[in-house]
């Protein structure tokens, strides 16, 4: 294929892009109308790089043909953009073209209305990341017919293909739409062929430094690569060969690792491009699925394997389909990916979805395209959406299995908790541990590739809401997420009744009975956050009807006072109670700006997490005493230092005291970070009632060498 898209890269004319059109699919008098049809409604339009509109169209038809052989599709590839950019609806396209085209080209016509309303200009200096609102809405309108989504990605690698045209801004931004967007649909899809050119040249304009350092390496170091894979590929046909199998009855291809793709290993081992295991691979090609395990056993004896890279997706397909045996191996003194299949195996790994359609027959795998229904839900953050859908669709797979033997796939690193999640989600929510290759163990626990799982469960659920940073799958963050949302609004609702009866010394379910008779009890649970809401309230409670009066003198008696807000450590505290202090219990530390609550105890304000178990106990017992509370600054500030600590005793300690001094809270710290020019830092996580990040800069330079000096709240804002 890589011809043909050299060849795609430069075709400037029509009658050329028509020839290219040719070479790949059969222009019967169908396909001819459709160009016809094409070149008559873009007549007069031109891209920017000067050749004729029409040329993209043909070319994306071109792409779709050379993947998918599939007469519908390379018609609605040449009408993809006729609605769009001419005076011709959807409609003359169905009387002229029929029905099934009409539907694919509205469908892509959607995907466009959808990118110009929802995806951020690119003259904004805003995050891209916002396009992630465009991918779901991709996704949703596209459900219905994958075929829309094939021809989508063919056109978005020739618009990728002759990207110089536009300015450099431009290049950049839709670069990255297309590796945040688009390269993880085709990679879900299984179409590793346009998968791997949408990265490669997103890659290029991203990151143009990165791509020319393991371009020029790829390079220069072309030959002897050639040549190892050559020695690879020649040797693994004599194995074969010298152990009963016929030159006829399996194919030996090889392939260096695509570039974007040492770059990610690069980032995610740390490594060099030297240090990269898996830049070489061979591919043998057979017959039957049986052969795949013998040409498996015929290189473990041959050569050694590394076991902790081994992987059989033969026996256990990924959800797109996907196939394939992969080994690494000492091979002579080097190291070598081995990858095993089957023809129709072969097929699949590189077409993906499109081989049911490029090869009419013997491709009997189906695609699982479940993994588009989990990434459909309202998600609040587009921050989390975009995080939530590259885990799903871009991670490597682990599979692990129920104790009835059922397999299920999950990205690198998910827990037991998304095993439990992905169960159904009153598993995940019930969930309290696991039995792991029968072993009880936590529920998050990494999953690891053949671990066999059995949830334990409870009658109630107990949420974790911190525990939505450790799982990965989309499922499990939105079950923890609803979860916590269930018993945040519980919560409240109760506290809010506890702080109304604690205030006039009345009982739980009296001052339930009275808020219901002030027909109060619908948002009552908003009372626990906001202040104005619980005056209110107070007021309307203290201004009881008038045959309440007598009954109100007696609150007073009992020993109601007009509550006022106090200033307290980092709090303030809504109260008629004396308070003498304020601490912390010790089960839970919230840390500066968590939600919190207070308990009334012993002339104490005793502070918890709103969401920690042991008070969520005290809150459902009805005679504990409660009063509203909340963090008295509202100017709190979170700042990443990175200091350079030199490697002597009380070099810490000293640090320490004067993070003391300056009154921060250290959330997290990690040590003996070791530089190129062996230098070692310490990185610091902190918090502080207020802004003061000049005051801080300023005393921690006087005494340490400041790295780098980040505050957390304004780089999540920006």
């Amino acid at each position: 294929m890589n011809d043909f898209i050299n060849l795609a890269q430069s075709v400037r004319t029509v009658g050329d892009a028509i020839e290219v059109l040719r070479h790949n699919f059969t222009i019967d008098k169908e396909i001819e109308n459709a160009i016809n049809f094409a070149i008559e409604a873009h007549k007069g339009q031109y891209r920017k790089s000067g050749e004729p509109y029409v040329v993209h169209p043909i070319m994306v038809a071109a792409i779709v043909a050379s993947i998918a052989s599939d007469k519908i599709m390379v018609i609605a590839a040449l009408l993809h953009d006729v609605v769009e950019d001419t005076e011709y609806k959807i409609e003359d396209i169905e009387d002229l073209f029929g029905e099934n085209v009409a539907n694919l080209v509205e469908g892509l016509t959607k995907i466009v209305e959808i990118r110009e309303d929802k995806l951020i200009p690119s003259g904004t200096n805003e995050k891209l990341i916002k396009s992630a609102l465009s991918f779901r809405k991709i996704l949703i309108a596209s459900i219905k017919d994958s075929k829309v989504l094939v021809v989508k990605l063919c056109d978005r690698l020739h618009n990728m293909l002759t990207l110089d045209a536009l300015p450099e801004d431009k290049q950049k931004r839709i670069s990255e739409e297309t590796l945040v967007v688009y390269a993880p649909i085709a990679h879900k899809l299984g179409i590793s062929k346009i998968k791997n050119y949408l990265e490669d040249l997103s890659f290029k304009y991203i990151y143009p430094d990165d791509y020319a350092q393991i371009d020029d390496y790829l390079t220069i170091h072309k030959q002897n690569l050639n040549l190892r894979l050559n020695h690879f590929i020649d040797k693994a046909k004599q194995i074969l060969n010298n152990n009963g199998f016929h030159r006829d009855d399996f194919e030996v291809i090889g392939r260096v690792k695509h570039r974007y793709s040492i770059y990610l290993k690069i980032q995610r081992k740390g490594v060099s491009i030297e240090e990269v295991l898996d830049l070489l691979a061979i591919r043998i090609i057979v017959k039957d699925p049986i052969d795949c395990y013998k040409v498996l056993g015929i290189l473990h004896l041959k050569y050694t394997p590394i076991i902790s890279r081994f992987k059989d997706y033969v026996a256990l397909p990924k959800d797109n389909g996907y196939q394939t045996i992969h080994t690494t191996l000492f091979f002579d003194d080097d190291i070598v990916e081995a990858q095993i299949r089957t023809q129709e195996m072969h097929k699949l790994a590189e077409y993906g979805i499109a081989a049911h359609w490029k090869y009419k027959a013997g491709v009997g795998n189906t695609i699982n395209l479940e993994w588009i229904n989990n990434l459909t839900h309202e998600t609040e953050s587009i921050d989390k959406f975009i995080e939530i859908t590259k885990t799903d669709l871009y991670t490597e797979d682990t599979i692990v299995f129920s104790p009835k033997g059922d397999s299920y796939t999950f990205p690198r690193g998910s827990t037991v908790l998304d095993f439990a999640y992905a169960v159904h989600s009153e598993v995940g929510d019930l969930a309290t541990a696991a039995i792991v290759n029968n072993e009880f163990t936590s529920l998050l626990r990494i999953l690891k590739n053949g671990d066999v799982v059995h949830i334990i469960t409870q009658d109630k659920p107990r949420p974790h809401c911190s525990w939505v940073e450790a799982v990965k799958t989309s499922r499990a963050k939105e079950g923890i997420k609803n979860l916590c949302k269930q018993r945040l609004k519980e919560v409240n609702r109760k506290v809010a009744y506890k702080i109304v009866a604690t205030i006039f010394n009345i009982s739980y379910d009296e001052t339930e009975k009275i808020i219901k008779e002030l027909h109060l009890d619908g948002n009552i649970d908003k009372v626990t956050n906001n202040l104005d809401r619980l005056r209110v309230v107070i007021a309307k409670v203290a201004k009881l009807k008038k045959l309440k009066v007598v009954r109100f003198w007696e609150l007073l008696k009992k020993g109601y006072k007009k509550p006022v807000l106090r200033d307290m450590n980092y709090f303030s505290i809504f109260t008629n109670k004396h308070i003498e202090s304020v601490e912390f219990d010790y089960c839970c530390h919230p840390k500066l700006g968590d939600e919190i609550i207070a308990f009334y105890s012993r002339g104490n304000a005793v502070i918890h997490h709103k969401l920690c178990s042991n008070a969520y106990e005290m809150i459902n017992d009805k005679n504990t005493k409660m009063f509203f509370v909340k963090w008295k600054s509202s100017s709190s500030a979170k700042y990443r230092l990175i200091i350079a600590l030199q490697n002597k005793k009380g070099a810490l300690l000293e640090l320490l005291k004067e993070l003391d001094k300056l009154d921060l809270n250290i959330t997290n710290i990690e040590l003996g970070i070791k530089s190129s020019d062996s230098a070692e830092y310490c990185k610091l996580e902190v918090e502080t009632a207020m802004d003061r990040s000049n005051l801080i800069k300023d005393s921690i330079s006087r005494k340490f060498k400041l790295i780098d000096f980040i505050s957390l709240k304004d780089a999540y804002k920006s």
